[in-house]
Parts: structure tokens; sequence; C-alpha cells
């Protein structure tokens, strides 16, 4: 698939993964009261060659709480992250 936006340098293009909806007891957590999923995607990475060697399109990453640039695109929600964001790898 090729994708219109492409992160420069150290930057990985993600998506979030949502989590499933959480209960307590009989009553679902607002979506106000969850923190942030920490679990996304790579769509792109970016022109850094020793990026390049470490994370590819399609892996699933874990990455900092607080990092990134969120953005929407085609009605879609992104983040652009910084390899240091990046905490690690799923397998």
């Amino acid at each position: 698939m090729s994708f219109k936006i492409k992160p420069l340098r150290d930057r990985v293009l993600i998506q979030q993964l949502e989590e499933t909806p959480e209960k307590v007891g009989n009553l679902y957590v607002p979506d106000t009261a969850k923190e942030k999923p920490q679990i996304g995607k790579v769509i792109a990475v970016g022109t850094d060659e020793d990026l390049q060697k470490t994370v590819k399109a399609g892996d699933k990453i874990i990455y900092a709480k607080y990092g990134g640039t969120e953005i929407k695109y085609d009605g879609e929600n992104y983040i652009i992250l910084s390899a240091d964001d990046i905490l690690a790898i799923l397998g």
C-alpha cells in the first residue's frame, strides 16, 4: 500500500490500535476516564537508515504515553513519533 504521508529522518507514522471496551461490573468505563492506548501499528518509516533496519511498516510497537504528534488524515487518526518515543516492538 502506498501511503501519501512520508515521515522524515527519524520519524515513524503509526496508527493507534483501539483497545477493547472496558467494563467495571455492569458499567462501561467512558472514554474520558480511559488511559490513552500505547500500542500502535507502524504505517510508514522515515529516511533514517538505522531506523529502517529496526522498524518496518506493519510492526506493532509500544510507544511513550505522551509521545508524538496526533494528526487526522482521510478520516483516520495517526501519530507521528520520534524514534526515541518507541519503547518496544511486539513480536
